[in-house]
């Protein structure tokens, strides 16, 4: 089970390699910020991430990056 709070710390501090997206299960999302670390435009994408995972909602963040189990 995923972590809003480690993804938001992940997001702040490595967003900008991608390796918030690839905590998340995001591959293809995830190779895209490596690929273009470079520019730095993931870095800042990786920012604003940041903010969005700080002020979604716990429930929220559960049904979006959280398999639900069980029937």
């Amino acid at each position: 089970m995923k972590s809003k709070s480690t993804t938001a710390l992940l997001a702040f501090f490595l967003g900008g390699l991608g390796i918030h997206r690839f905590y998340l299960g995001q591959t293809v999302m995830g190779l895209l910020y490596l690929v273009f670390c470079w520019t730095f435009i993931p870095a800042l994408i990786a920012f604003f991430d940041f903010f969005i995972f700080i002020f979604m909602s716990e429930n929220r963040f559960n049904s979006k990056y959280n398999l639900k189990t069980g029937f």
